[in-house]
């Protein structure tokens, strides 16, 4: 089948938070929007068709998950991430965000620790704090313009009683498919220091050609007590669906979390998000793999563009997501400055990395997932106002 990402589709006057709200961001609807994490493709045939068929049906009732919304899940992990998950593990969650929170607040109590390696996705730093528990800050370390663990320093947070560590798995925003050598260090310190681990493996499937992700969960051993947070929503361009599923193998923590969104009253869901989360997962293959190629192409031409025409930025090559982590450091600007020259002289809008946290100072995170003529065309952009 052929897949269109070369065709431009219109996304204003839609609601759409990534065109919308760039007055509400930026101050000014003047710019190009590569911030939100969504893309600007449409999504699979078989999702539309899927729901134009739940649409013919004139009655949108409260709705209950079946029992072929679980297979899919198993069966695409099976197929996509050699992964055989049991139908008992799974527990349907109202979005990956809530369920950060509501992980913090079932497995620390307020003023324990939870772990956060930054520069993160910024819910992670939200999700403890809004909770009253501890943030413990396990940077990661840039060498060579590639991203590592500092697996002494996570210990050491551990030894400060935390009692959660949040792992980003491929990591957002710089990008980094983490190894099974990397993994399996992981394990070992929170087995040591009886911590529950929460897996946001949201952009899974997200991964390019030259790398693996090996889902955290597949590693693990009795009495490992990880949760992994799943979901088509990134893959397929549909987060604002918002529907997702977490793995928890063990009985006892996933009764936790289970009791969490009871308490919460956050366990119904629309019968159109079901449908497309179900539609995606046993029809989307093709397209996916289409969909990587074209992003790897586009990744590939940001690179070789910036280091002949930009040299002052540098690419952290990612090895997962449509998201880039721009260095911006040469340009020698402060971090306002910085986000003040992208959005009035370049006209792009882009994430700060200071949102990121720690380690974000001076970068920007640049999101690719549009046509590659818009890129090209925002490229040609940054360098004409660096060049001025």
């Amino acid at each position: 089948m052929e897949f269109d990402f070369d065709t431009p589709i219109s996304r204003e006057q839609t609601n759409s938070v990534k065109f919308d709200g760039r007055q509400y961001y930026f101050g000014t609807t003047d710019v190009a929007p590569v911030w939100v994490a969504d893309m600007d493709f449409a999504v699979p045939e078989c999702v539309t068709q899927a729901l134009q068929e739940r649409l013919n049906h004139p009655v949108f009732g409260y709705t209950l998950y079946p029992e072929s919304l679980y297979q899919s899940i198993i069966d695409w992990f099976e197929r996509r991430h050699q992964w055989k998950i049991e139908r008992d593990w799974i527990l349907m969650a109202p979005g990956v965000v809530p369920s950060l929170f509501a992980a913090v607040q079932a497995f620390a109590n307020e003023g324990e620790g939870v772990i956060v390696q930054p520069p993160v996705y910024f819910p992670f730093f939200s999700a403890v704090t809004t909770n009253n528990r501890k943030l413990l800050l396990n940077p990661l370390r840039e060498i060579d313009g590639r991203y590592e663990i500092d697996f002494a320093h996570l210990e050491h947070c551990a030894q400060q009683g935390a009692k959660l560590l949040m792992l980003c798995t491929p990591h957002n925003p710089v990008g980094k498919v983490w190894n099974e050598y990397e993994l399996q260090r992981i394990l070992r310190i929170a087995r040591q220091y009886n911590l529950t681990i929460l897996s946001d493996d949201i952009h899974a499937d997200l991964v390019y050609s030259e790398s693996t992700h090996i889902m955290l969960a597949r590693l693990a051993q009795p009495g490992d007590k990880i949760i992994t947070t799943i979901a088509p929503n990134k893959t397929f361009n549909i987060p604002g669906l918002g529907l997702s599923a977490l793995i928890i193998p063990d009985d006892e923590q996933r009764k936790a979390m289970k009791t969490m969104f009871e308490t919460l009253h956050v366990g119904n869901t629309n019968p159109f998000s079901i449908v497309a989360f179900e539609a995606a997962y046993r029809q989307g293959d093709e397209w996916l793999n289409a969909l990587m190629k074209y992003l790897q192409g586009t990744r590939d031409f940001v690179a070789a563009y910036l280091q002949k025409n930009i040299p002052q930025i540098k690419l952290i090559k990612p090895e997962a997501t449509y998201l880039l982590w721009l260095d911006c450091r040469e340009l020698g600007m402060t971090d306002p400055q910085l986000r003040d020259f992208f959005v009035k002289q370049c006209k792009v809008g882009m994430n700060p990395g200071t949102v990121f946290g720690e380690g974000g100072s001076g970068f920007m995170r640049m999101n690719i997932g549009t046509t590659r003529e818009s890129i090209e065309h925002i490229l040609l952009s940054i360098r004409e106002s660096i060049n001025k």
